[in-house]
């Protein structure tokens, strides 16, 4: 078995648990924070604008829209000038969440890369972005099989 690419998987899988319980502390379900995430940079997003910024489907986001909706942190509104369109709006208990979120997500990364060197840190974060790069072209390319 490739080794990279099981020690990347467990890794991946280990912190994605951790983030989700991270999350719910805060009555999230992992991924929401990313949601979340878009509309504070830029409230009033199309489900299918988050969608392809999170790399995901459309339904996805809807699905994800209508549970946050459920639990008071989004409202959907009309395009003012496309009524076809449906815009995702923070409320004030979603705007709220920001600097929960944002700190819960900080203090999670400062805990497990505690044991890191300043160097080691850098290093790695800079050989994850190439393995990132690498495989974001391969993923846009034609099938070479």
């Amino acid at each position: 078995m490739p080794e990279f690419l099981d020690l990347h998987g467990t890794t991946s899988k280990t912190l994605r648990d951790l983030a989700d319980r991270g999350m719910r502390r805060h009555g999230l379900h992992l991924g929401q924070n990313h949601l979340l995430a878009l509309l504070w940079e830029r409230d009033g997003r199309t489900p299918g604008e988050l969608a392809a910024a999170l790399h995901v489907t459309t339904p996805t986001i809807t699905k994800a829209a209508t549970r946050m909706t459920t639990t008071g942190l989004l409202t959907r509104r009309p395009d003012d000038h496309d009524s076809r369109l449906v815009r995702l709006w923070l409320t004030d208990a979603g705007r709220a969440l920001r600097g929960p979120v944002e700190a819960e997500r900080r203090a999670l990364e400062e805990r497990v890369t505690a044991d890191l060197t300043e160097a080691e840190l850098a290093q790695l974060l800079s050989a994850l972005a190439k393995v990132q790069r690498t495989a974001s072209a391969l993923l846009e390319a034609p099938d070479a099989s």
